[in-house]
């Protein structure tokens, strides 16, 4: 598959996948998926989805549907989206400084706990459940919601290798993908990000 392809593999498991219930302090269920399911308006209400992390730099969305300032002269849209966004610009291989595993981590441990203010110029409710995405829902994902359920719910995920089994079997990944699924860069990532989260929780963050 060349690189400029603009679809990505179909595989056959569904647009977005229940990975775990009761994550975080609103008790959210975090879902896995690919760009087919990220965009899905009518899927994610349905499964009350409102917070969506998307770890591909290789795709974007166009998510304002409360426009604020009109396109024109060059520029794009800019206005409220129809959900909480966060993007991690991640690549499905090498490339990807070390950091950037632990940044997704805190992105979502934040989105996790955010307060959203009572205010019109912030038009979204607290909890909801959060979706993960990237191109298929395969690789970089993976990577990103193992480290959250292992860091997140260490009884039900003591180590990382526990949490990417849970991920693989609740999305649907076959064996015989699983040698990329994550990416096995992606994986030592997640792993060299577990102990950075460990040590920082531990009150001394480690240094590179």
């Amino acid at each position: 598959m060349k690189d400029d392809d603009r679809s990505a593999p179909v595989y056959d498991r569904p647009a977005i996948s229940p990975i775990a219930e009761g994550i975080g302090p609103h008790g959210a269920t975090i879902y896995i998926g690919g760009m087919e399911g990220a965009r899905d308006m009518a899927l994610l209400r349905t499964h009350d989805i409102r917070v969506l992390v998307n770890c591909a730099v290789n795709l974007d969305f166009d998510l304002v549907d409360r426009v604020l300032m009109d396109p024109g002269d060059g520029k794009v849209a800019a206005g409220y989206g129809a959900l909480r966004y966060y993007k991690i610009g991640m690549i499905d291989g090498d490339g990807n400084p070390s950091a950037m595993m632990l940044a997704g981590l805190l992105i979502l441990q934040g989105a996790l706990r955010q307060t959203m203010p009572d205010r019109p110029t912030y038009p979204f409710k607290d909890g909801g459940n959060v979706l993960v995405n990237c191109r298929a829902g395969r690789s970089r994902s993976v990577a990103l919601v193992s480290l959250l359920l292992h860091v997140e719910a260490p009884e039900r995920f003591p180590t990382l290798d526990d949490a990417v089994a849970h991920v693989r079997e609740a999305r649907q990944l076959r064996p015989d993908e699983w040698f990329e699924t994550p990416k096995p860069m992606l994986l030592e990532a997640a792993r060299e990000a577990a102990a950075w989260a460990q040590a920082m929780a531990a009150g001394s963050p480690r240094s590179e």
